[in-house]
């Protein structure tokens, strides 16, 4: 009964046009006022143990490296060197589209970040050489959301930050090192794609790069490619925390961006710091809220009697996989990821644990599950950062993604169901 009063709120909160953050903090705060009897210093207190965790302090660090990676040339050199490497494949632009959005998303995190870096590039290159705008813009809008699934990602650490208080919470060095197979197997699932479409329709291929060509893309691009070995390698070598690395991370962007590409100039960088303290903010306060609607949750026992009801139905792990699929697809209609990973990860976590479900491979396809989310209306927050930039409409883009977005639904299907995509990597390397 009080788990659907306190659907309920959430709901007709959200469908009043509130703002998610605001609506988790009100529902939160009704509900303890009027139908309980717990201290509202109690919940003041919660407020700030809630998100005094040391993960939290990657996501402001991770957010600024991407910013002046989007602003400072990095992405230019990857997409030379990525068409360097695969344009003279069918589709050549739209492949070399997809490696640059891999390589992007391996130093920002954000899936945004990596539409607006790669797309606003390519995308005019490629309607110059005869591509058609909606072929690119699918390529762009589903490529881009490799940026939540390719460490680092901002995302993951959400996840590991809703599931902390858990014995069997999985890491953030653990979540890093799973994405990174899941993350090339999904680039390898889109690149096919495009290279089939673009096979069967004839869209032009550019000219065989020579070996010295692809020297200079490699070299020019050298500095933005290194940051991917600094963050992962300072991360599993052990030198810092995940953390550590996203502090690491902003200051490398910064001096590539500014002193070595000098493609960003001092004036600037206040910019750029005041743009990355506005989205931290934006996504801390979401945090916040969303640590108090799962103190709600605890201490109304929800995610506990949800798990015995399901244990009671004797529901079997391939049912309950896909009954999260569902909910979580289905919520990516009305919420963006970050929110969705805040309320929905404290309340399946305990279920899938109780179930023998490995908390790694969970998160995995809870963050698959996110990318798919932001390629599909009404709400997908990379087509609204495509249209921008395309000027193409919602309902336009929507049908262009669809054969990618269709290719994104079978590698969600293989991520639930073989678990050893996800979990050999990490064991292989002893961080499970």
């Amino acid at each position: 009964m009080n788990a659907a009063i306190i659907f309920g709120l959430l709901l007709a909160l959200m469908l009043t046009g509130m703002p998610i953050s605001i609506s988790l903090g009100l529902t939160v705060l009704s509900f303890l006022f009027f139908m309980t009897d717990v201290p509202i210093d109690a919940v003041a207190l919660k407020l700030f143990t809630g998100i005094e965790k040391f993960e939290i302090m990657a996501i402001p660090f991770f957010i600024l490296a991407g910013n002046f990676l989007t602003h400072g040339g990095v992405a230019r050199r990857m997409i030379n060197f990525a068409t360097s490497m695969v344009g003279h494949w069918y589709g050549g632009l739209g492949l070399a589209g997809v490696m640059a959005c891999a390589l992007f998303a391996a130093v920002s995190g954000s899936s945004p970040a990596t539409v607006v870096a790669i797309g606003s590039i390519i995308l005019p290159a490629m309607v110059a050489q005869g591509f058609p705008k909606n072929f690119g813009a699918g390529i762009i809008t589903t490529s881009g959301a490799l940026g939540i699934l390719i460490p680092p990602s901002i995302v993951m650490v959400m996840y590991c930050v809703a599931t902390t208080g858990h014995p069997q919470a999985a890491s953030i060095g653990q979540m890093f090192i799973a994405g990174v197979v899941p993350g090339i197997l999904l680039a390898c699932f889109l690149g096919f794609t495009t290279w089939f479409r673009a096979r069967k329709f004839g869209y032009p291929r550019l000219p065989k790069a020579s070996f010295a060509q692809r020297m200079h893309a490699l070299r020019e691009s050298f500095w933005g490619l290194l940051l991917i070995i600094v963050v992962m390698g300072g991360i599993y070598s052990g030198i810092f925390t995940p953390t550590e690395a996203a502090a690491m991370a902003a200051v490398y962007a910064f001096v590539v961006a500014v002193f070595i590409y000098k493609d960003m100039p001092l004036s600037r960088v206040p910019k750029v710091l005041l743009d990355s303290a506005s989205m931290s903010a934006m996504l801390l306060y979401i945090i916040t809220n969303a640590v108090l609607f799962s103190f709600l949750m605890t201490s109304e026992q929800i995610p506990q009697n949800m798990a015995a009801w399901i244990l009671d139905q004797n529901m079997g792990v391939w049912v309950f996989l896909l009954v999260v699929n569902i909910i979580l697809l289905a919520a990516g209609n009305f919420m963006e990821p970050s929110s969705i990973v805040l309320i929905m990860a404290p309340i399946l976590f305990p279920v899938a644990m109780k179930l023998g479900i490995d908390p790694v491979h969970f998160g995995i396809l809870i963050i698959v599950n996110m990318e798919v989310g932001m390629c599909h209306p009404p709400v997908g927050l990379n087509l609204y950062v495509a249209s921008g930039i395309t000027k193409m409409g919602i309902t336009e883009l929507t049908v262009a993604v669809w054969p990618w977005l269709l290719t994104m639904l079978i590698f969600l299907g293989l991520i639930t169901y073989v678990p050893a995509i996800t979990l050999w990597f990490p064991r292989m390397l002893g961080f499970m």
